[in-house]
């Protein structure tokens, strides 16, 4: 079950002579009328139970089309491991070659070339977490020498973001009907809402050269995804 932590910075006003940090001096001069300004906030976690990962191959060697042809062959193999595995071509992306030579530095001598370093990078959006640590595997075994990332996500994302904001509006609401409640006012409806929307948060970032094991494949099988929103809202006293 989603959780939902709300958490809030209150700031009421009840009286025009009562300026909030919120609103520029203009905006403030034009609230002569009572009323209360809330801040609601929502934050819900949800189980990851998908990822997009980041995977690159780096090949040196003497010359620069050898170190071309081997990261090429690298992400060839590993591709063709992904859709036999059951992962659509659309969730691949194949990143362009980089190729840049390698030089050896000796005070007071000229630089000397040793060689040429290719790169390529993957991203795969992975929709069974349960096959991660299988796929990482197979990049390992296809020549794929680095992690660069693994962000977690749910499939669910739309769905949250929703329950998120909606959560906000009734904390702000909540929060004004008390207000207004505990000086003895009652709400007449809302002036203005400010609303900036807010970006997942995603706990579990990894960077590392390729040596993860299915230990630590599995921590990301249970990691959690939390979505916060936000929601300023200036109502009026009646």
């Amino acid at each position: 079950m989603n959780k939902i932590l709300l958490t809030s910075i209150i700031s009421a006003s009840l009286f025009t002579l009562t300026a909030t940090s919120s609103l520029s001096p203009v905006q403030a001069a034009e609230l002569s009328f009572a009323h209360i300004e809330t801040v609601g906030t929502s934050t819900i976690e949800a189980a990851a139970d998908m990822a997009i990962i980041n995977v690159q191959v780096s090949i040196e060697a003497d010359s620069a089309k050898a170190a071309k042809d081997k990261a090429d062959e690298a992400v060839s193999q590993f591709m063709q491991r992904l859709l036999k595995a059951g992962v659509d071509k659309k969730h691949i992306q194949s990143a362009n070659l980089q190729l840049n030579p390698q030089y050896m530095y000796v005070q007071n001598e000229p630089r000397k070339l040793t060689g040429y370093n290719a790169s390529r990078q993957m991203t795969i959006t992975v929709i069974d977490l349960n096959s991660l640590n299988e796929l990482l595997d197979s990049a390992l075994v296809e020549g794929i020498n680095n992690v660069n990332n693994i962000e977690l996500k749910s499939s669910q994302e739309a769905k949250i973001i929703a329950q998120a904001r909606q959560a906000a509006i009734d904390d702000a609401k909540q929060k004004a009907q008390s207000l207004a409640k505990g000086f003895g006012e009652q709400i007449a409806g809302v002036w203005q809402v400010r609303y900036f929307p807010q970006q997942a948060n995603q706990p579990e970032m990894y960077r590392a050269s390729m040596k993860m094991n299915a230990d630590v494949a599995q921590t990301y099988q249970q990691g959690q995804v939390a979505i916060s929103d936000r929601v300023e809202v200036v109502f009026r006293l009646k």
